[in-house]
């Protein structure tokens, strides 16, 4: 079973979300990981990008796929995880600490209201 911590809120393309006043930090889950395999390289966006909610922002490759990341929030850029370009693995063994991707102030704080809770993402990857 995927590891899905309380009080992060999370998006039906399996990213999650930390909120911290109207600053967002955002990786993908333990569930897309797992899914992924081992990942071997990670594509982010630039700091002062403006994302749109839900748009395409980069990829996650791995020894299986690639896949696109999707931003759960939309907003300005202000941080992203520079030591993943080093250690793209970080986001495999700790997807909710060290493999954290970026950071987003926040548009709208209101936006968050159509991420998914713990529990409402646990059924959601227990029905796939």
């Amino acid at each position: 079973m995927a590891n899905v911590p309380a009080g992060l809120l999370y998006s039906k393309e399996h990213e999650w979300v930390k909120l911290d006043g109207d600053v967002a930090t955002v990786g993908i889950t333990d569930y897309a990981q797992a899914s992924l395999g081992d990942i071997v390289y990670v594509e982010l966006p630039r700091v002062g990008a403006s994302l749109t909610q839900s748009s395409s922002l980069g990829v996650v490759e791995s020894v299986k796929a690639v896949s696109d990341i999707y931003t759960p929030v939309g907003g300005e850029v202000v941080a992203i995880n520079a030591a993943i370009d080093g250690d793209p693995a970080a986001v495999n063994r700790d997807p909710y600490g060290d493999g954290w991707l970026f950071q987003v102030k926040l548009d709208d704080v209101n936006q968050t209201t159509e991420l998914l809770s713990p529990e409402r993402y646990e059924q959601l990857i227990s029905e796939t």
